[in-house]
């Protein structure tokens, strides 16, 4: 049967959306034997883990900057490993002693693997507080180490086991990490320090979970590492686990709902008019705009319509991507958290009241260093590395265009552009301040807004976390929803946000569907997909042509 042919019915799920959670459930259904349809509004396939190249020089990823977790029972390698990928993607470690720099007023910390090396580092740096560091640590590492194995076990029909297992996730997952500080008795100074990461997962300690911050911090501590070859590696790889077990994958073909009939989800519709039909469908989309947009609050129960009107998502990004025509001279590939108020709290609640003059805190990630063997991160000798700062929910700043809730044609407003630049003047300003001067040596200099990440990913307000609050302090939803047949995964699910958290929602999602524990059964070494059905890799594989490049829109198939 042609591709074409196909569209028009004998599609067992379709998956909308190309996010490492989409595209890992469309794979684990795929080698489990379902016909699997992948659409992708965009023309390159990935999310946030896409990669883009600019002066046919610099390759830049979009949200992939480390990866915690990577040793040989990692969860996101154990992921990869079931479908038959464990010799496609590889891992390069970073520097154990040091994969993070935490940089504030008069103090300078590097972060270790481990739990114990973690708290000597703190206590070496803030002596003043070594009571409440311990106390902090021994919680936190608990609940992760206890989230971790609820993930794991293949136990969790049995909630006494849970109970059980799990007493510090219990007492302290679902309070704010501020509850913990106030518990600790630690100083502005030490709660900054702890909470110096929290740009990888986008809100602050007033909005954070404990169990949140902790599972964050664990998954780090347990080895930092790079993908080798950039992210679209992890896109183009999972690609071809669905192409070579029988499934399609399309960019460039923007869902405009989905369709629901007597309560039960039975395909999509494009925004071209052609109807799609399959009885499971799993949105990858944002999860607020999957309720109010694609399927409807008709079709939920009036909770769940009014979570979705009053969710709060955690705060968007700015990016600054740089290239240098040298190296940053003293520049490991350590990520560098650069604080310049040492009261995190304090920089949060003014975020959340709409001020960014300039950023108080910046995040930077050296490409360049952490993959310094594949070519198309840079031309040698040069730099590549990208600054990045959260800044208010609000986009009434970026002008009416960009703010309105569509996204407008804002790239040529005047408004958009004159923000743009002050907010990139901003961005290099304080970029200098934590690494010195550079800008002489600028040859690629370009800033992404929240509008640029709502554009490409369609997601509400232009933030790449998903959920800050859904109900309830630490609520999210999980990835089967009230109507039949319908799945939702991503950064907006309760498996939390970041690569491996939307992986672990696609692999979670699908076990729901075939109704197995995927994730307990690959973690435990069982592999599922067939490497011989694989496409060969040339010598010339490139991941982000595998995964669509600047193919024209509604016309590309993956694979095909």
């Amino acid at each position: 049967m042609s591709d074409e042919q196909r569209l028009a019915a004998d599609w067992t799920a379709i998956v909308v959306g190309s996010g490492m959670g989409g595209l890992t459930c469309a794979a684990y259904l795929a080698v489990a034997g379902h016909r699997v349809l992948v659409l992708e509004q965009a023309g390159v396939l990935g999310g946030n883990s896409h990669v883009f190249r600019r002066r046919s020089a610099y390759e830049f990823d979009a949200g992939v900057h480390y990866i915690g977790d990577c040793g040989p029972d990692g969860v996101l390698p154990s992921i990869l490993r079931g479908l038959g990928l464990g010799d496609r993607v590889a891992f390069r470690a970073m520097d154990p002693d040091g994969f993070d720099e935490i940089v504030l007023p008069g103090l300078r910390m590097s972060v270790p693997v481990g739990w114990d090396r973690y708290l000597g580092r703190l206590v070496e740096a803030l002596p003043a507080d070594e009571g409440g560091l311990r106390e902090f640590v021994a919680v936190c590492s608990a609940v992760g180490a206890e989230m971790r194995w609820t993930l794991l076990s293949a136990v969790g029909a049995d909630p006494a086991e849970v109970l059980r297992r799990t007493p510090m996730a219990m007492a302290w997952g679902r309070r704010t990490l501020h509850q913990l500080f106030e518990h600790c008795g630690l100083s502005a100074t030490a709660r900054t320090v702890l909470a110096a990461q929290a740009l990888n997962y986008g809100i602050g300690p007033e909005e954070a979970t404990v169990g949140m911050h902790a599972s964050v911090t664990d998954h780090y501590l347990r080895g930092a590492a790079y993908p080798v070859g950039g992210g679209q590696v992890l896109a183009a790889s999972l690609t071809e686990a669905i192409t070579g077990h029988g499934g399609t994958v399309r960019v460039g073909q923007r869902v405009d709902r989905v369709l629901v009939e007597q309560g039960r989800a039975c395909g999509v519709a494009l925004d071209t008019g052609q109807e799609l039909r399959a009885p499971v469908v799993v949105s990858n989309a944002d999860y607020v705009r999957t309720v109010r947009e694609l399927v409807g609050e008709e079709h939920f129960p009036a909770s769940i319509g009014k979570r979705a009107r009053t969710a709060v998502t955690g705060f968007p990004l700015v990016v600054l991507y740089v290239g240098l025509d040298r190296e940053l001279p003293g520049r490991t590939g350590a990520n560098l958290w650069w604080h310049g108020n040492a009261d995190v709290e304090e920089a949060f609640r003014g975020l959340a009241d709409g001020r960014f003059d300039e950023p108080s805190s910046v995040f930077v990630s050296f490409a360049s260093a952490k993959d310094p063997h594949t070519p198309a991160i840079r031309p040698p000798g040069h730099a590549n590395f990208q600054v990045m700062a959260l800044c208010p929910r609000s986009l009434e700043a970026w002008g009416a265009e960009a703010a309105s809730e569509n996204g407008g044609r804002y790239r040529r407003d005047p408004a958009y552009l004159a923000e743009k630049d002050r907010v990139t003047e901003a961005m290099l300003a304080t970029a200098e301040r934590a690494l010195g001067p550079f800008r002489r040596h600028v040859t690629h200099l370009e800033l992404a807004s929240p509008a640029t990440q709502r554009r490409y990913t369609r997601s509400t307000g232009g933030s790449p976390f998903g959920l800050a609050r859904w109900g309830g302090t630490g609520a999210r939803p999980d990835t089967r929803t009230s109507v039949t047949g319908l799945y939702v995964v991503g950064q907006g699910t309760r498996y939390g946000s970041g690569i491996t958290g939307a992986a672990v929602s696609g692999i979670a999602c699908a076990g729901q569907i075939l109704g197995r524990p995927l994730l307990p059964e690959v973690h435990a070494g069982a592999v599922l997909g067939d490497p011989r059905m694989l496409p060969a890799r040339g010598a010339d594989w490139d991941p982000l042509r595998l995964c669509g490049g600047r193919a024209p829109r509604g016309t590309h198939a993956i694979g095909q």
